[in-house]
């Protein structure tokens, strides 16, 4: 069982209390066998990546802890951790002392899932939802106790910049990244986010004001 957050008695040094670290790599290549087949480990490495590039420690993606609700943590450093990969990126955010959850979408033809997921964010004469709205439903349930089974009754708030509630007692945030990828957070406590971009899996991240996606070489 991992150690709750809050009671934690470490936090890794560069890490902030209400600031939500979000590293967006371009990594067309995750970690595959022998057989050339994606590992279903790659999240906890790509978890494990961030912390050594975003504070300079390195840990065994064995030290990774997930809790009832499927949430991942590094209890020894007093994080909470989510991970998304999607085409040729992948995204990772770490905090201190709250959950986060984090998804990146594609805008792939989906039409039968955005109406069903439009439906159950109870949206008029059955209006899809939207990739953005995709996002944010999957970043909310990575960040929360509620699962897909649970989530009738949800409701996403008008989009806006920056964070928004919904009516579940957690924020949600979304952006365009451009190259057709949506990235969304969601967490249960108002916070900063300091967005890094990494245009390969061995360079050193780059704080950017902005999260777009830059052009790769």
């Amino acid at each position: 069982m991992p150690v709750p957050v809050s009671v934690a008695d470490r936090v890794v040094s560069g890490a902030e209390r209400g600031v939500v670290d979000c590293l967006v790599t371009h990594h067309p290549r995750l970690p595959r066998d022998r057989m050339g087949h994606r590992l279903n480990d790659a999240g906890r490495w790509l978890i494990a990546e961030a912390v050594a590039h975003l504070y300079g420690v390195r840990i065994s993606p064995r030290e990774l802890a997930r809790d009832e609700h499927r949430r991942w943590s590094v209890p020894e450093l007093g994080l909470t951790a989510s991970v998304a990969h999607c085409a040729a990126y992948s995204t990772v955010a770490l905090v201190a002392g709250q959950t986060v959850g984090v998804d990146l979408q594609d805008h792939r033809d989906r039409p039968f899932a955005m109406q069903w997921l439009g439906a159950l964010l109870g949206r008029p004469d059955g209006e899809p939802a939207t990739m953005r709205d995709f996002a944010e439903c999957e970043a909310l349930i990575k960040a929360s106790h509620i699962r897909k089974e649970t989530f009738a009754g949800v409701r996403l708030p008008d989009w806006r910049p920056g964070w928004r509630p919904t009516n579940v007692g957690y924020l949600v945030r979304s952006t365009d990244l451009g190259d057709g990828l949506q990235l969304a957070l969601a967490t249960d406590a108002p916070a900063q986010v300091r967005w890094w971009w990494q245009p390969e899996p061995a360079a050193r991240p780059v704080r950017t004001a902005t999260p777009k996606l830059e052009p790769v070489a």
